[in-house]
């Protein structure tokens, strides 16, 4: 019996669609980033506990690229811009920042001869660290899991649901 075919990460794809369709329905697409993983260039201020969230919309970013490696743009920060660059394995999730709907991206499946990843280990993403580019405003911490309460105008969320 001959094995199946090896294919690529579908992270990126993931990605692109989810971040479309953020777009299309006219919201606002951010990305939750480990700082810590290999090659992630951020300001080192925008980091908190070890991630970064950015918002990746048009209007607040210059030059995005969506790649299959790797995620390029220039970005504000305290209304500096600076060149961003993120890894696709170092995003954690993408999702909508009016209503927190989007997809947290496991880690992709070590391929042969590597050992297995460790860009998303740490806390889960319940709470968002308040750290953004753009425009917009920062991402904040979202309610406690569990809570039916709308969330504050204004405030991001991003809940697991299991």
């Amino acid at each position: 019996m001959t094995e199946p075919p090896v294919m690529t990460s579908n992270r990126p794809y993931l990605l692109r669609a989810v971040y479309e369709w953020i777009c299309d329905n006219g919201l606002t697409p951010y990305i939750v980033v480990d700082a810590r993983h290999a090659g992630v260039r951020v300001p080192a201020s925008a980091v908190a506990d070890g991630r970064v969230v950015l918002n990746i919309a048009a209007r607040a970013v210059a030059h995005l690229e969506l790649g299959n490696e790797v995620i390029r743009c220039m970005a504000r920060f305290g209304g500096v811009s600076h060149p961003v660059e993120v890894p696709v394995p170092a995003v954690q999730a993408i999702y909508a920042r009016e209503n927190g709907q989007g997809m947290l991206l496991p880690p992709d499946a070590p391929t042969e001869g590597e050992a297995p990843a460790q860009q998303n280990a740490g806390a889960p993403l319940a709470a968002v660290p308040d750290a953004a580019a753009g425009q917009d405003g920062a991402a904040g911490p979202s309610d406690a899991p569990g809570t039916d309460k709308p969330p504050p105008k204004g405030k991001p969320t991003l809940r697991v649901v299991k």
